[in-house]
């Protein structure tokens, strides 16, 4: 077949959205004739990539705004404006190309969000959307608990979020999709609620198997001090204020402990005094944003992954900790509920703060004392990202739903 892209975030060797628009490609590629269309500012990269590791039914197309109409988007800011019209410059790409090319099918990678649009449903090829998320909210019960910009920022989301389901490019694109793919059953029940026909709930997390070898070649510890390790930008939404507090009472139990966090946002401040304000202070390591081979190297030094994220619909770092071999806590909710199963960690209810600190740290305090069950949950955990979570075995059922999108 020969298939059309979509993959605005595409990078080798990265977390994230790049990670899924690479691996996407990778994995389209090994079964079908591919053409991407990505960001200019990505073509370094990738074609370092491909200069070490060829997949050569892959065509990468890159397209940018022109200068003079991108000069004010600096990192993040303007970001999503800049999506949307990067969206607009795209699909004229893409229509010329499927004049030449004419292709079996179009595919959106990334964003991995439903409610900003894509213009390629307009092509005249059956259209695939997704993996997309970002239905999955902060509980009402639980925006008390956060800091005032992170209130005003989940309502905000909120309206945002419900302006951009009237929007009539977002309805068009959830109608003519014949297969959607949801990162979670919240986003599945707001695709339907959009018109989508055929949904499907697929995570957009995954891990090329030779991270995953890399990964499970890392030996567990038993080696003092105990350390609790949480990893992501430091936002209201990442919970890191509950996984604070649940170690202040986890660290009067088992002194001989730490808790690093990596990564860095504007909630560092606040986070900083939560440690204080929990006595842990001396006990907490933030050591801010790092290279994602740094990152790896962390993780082996760490015995537990503590992810209290509020909404997420993916949560690579689940994925990672798992093929570690390091047991996962984190909330029933979004992506990391889809990934960690009993089996694997220890998922708990989110239904207050205090119920979640309180169960937070009744969960640490039950693996510091069991070790034994550190390595079960563990070997589960590996078990899992082999069996669910790798690309090559995602790969294979895109190109299932390939076949069956085709012809729909």
């Amino acid at each position: 077949m020969k298939v059309l892209i979509s993959a605005y975030a595409c990078e080798p060797d990265e977390g994230s959205e790049p990670a899924v628009g690479w691996n996407c490609a990778r994995q389209i590629a090994a079964h079908h004739e591919a053409w991407v269309i990505t960001r200019s500012s990505n073509r370094e990269r990738i074609e370092r990539a491909l200069a070490e590791e060829p997949f050569p039914r892959a065509h990468f197309v890159y397209f940018d705004l022109p200068r003079w109409a991108r000069f004010w988007k600096k990192g993040n800011r303007g970001l999503h404006v800049y999506y949307y019209l990067w969206q607009v410059g795209a699909y004229f790409v893409a229509r010329k190309l499927h004049v030449q090319v004419h292709f079996d099918l179009v595919h959106h990678v990334t964003f991995v969000n439903y409610w900003m649009p894509t213009f390629l449903p307009l092509l005249s090829a059956p259209f695939m959307w997704g993996p997309v998320g970002g239905a999955e909210s902060t509980p009402e019960a639980l925006r008390s608990a956060l800091s005032i910009r992170g209130r005003i920022h989940e309502r905000l989301r909120d309206i945002v979020r419900s302006l951009s389901e009237i929007n009539p490019i977002v309805r068009v694109t959830a109608r003519k999709s014949v297969v959607a793919l949801a990162t979670t059953d919240q986003t599945a029940r707001r695709l339907e609620s959009l018109g989508c026909e055929r949904v499907l709930v697929y995570s957009q997390v995954g891990l090329p198997d030779e991270e995953i070898e890399l990964l499970s070649a890392l030996p567990v510890r038993y080696s003092r001090p105990f350390r609790v390790f949480s990893i992501g930008n430091l936002l209201h939404c990442k919970g890191f204020e509950l996984g604070l507090r649940a170690f202040g009472s986890f660290h009067r139990r088992f002194p001989a402990s730490e808790y690093w966090i990596i990564g860095r946002g504007p909630e560092q401040k606040r986070l900083e005094e939560a440690a204080r304000n929990a006595g842990v202070a001396e006990s907490v390591v933030f050591w801010g944003s790092l290279p994602r081979p740094e990152v790896l190297k962390k993780l082996a030094e760490c015995d537990v992954l503590v992810h209290p994220t509020l909404h997420d619909s993916g949560g690579w770092v689940c994925a990672e900790a798992m093929a570690a071999g390091r047991p996962v806590i984190c909330l029933d909710l979004g992506g990391p509920a889809l990934q960690v199963t009993e089996e694997t960690g220890i998922k708990l209810p989110a239904v207050s703060a205090e119920q979640i600190v309180r169960d937070l740290s009744a969960a640490l305090i039950r693996l510091g004392e069991d070790p034994a069950l550190r390595v079960r949950l563990g070997q589960a955990s590996r078990r899992r990202v082999y069996e669910h979570l790798s690309w090559d075995l995602k790969g294979k059922a895109l190109a299932r739903l390939y076949e069956k999108a085709s012809v729909a």
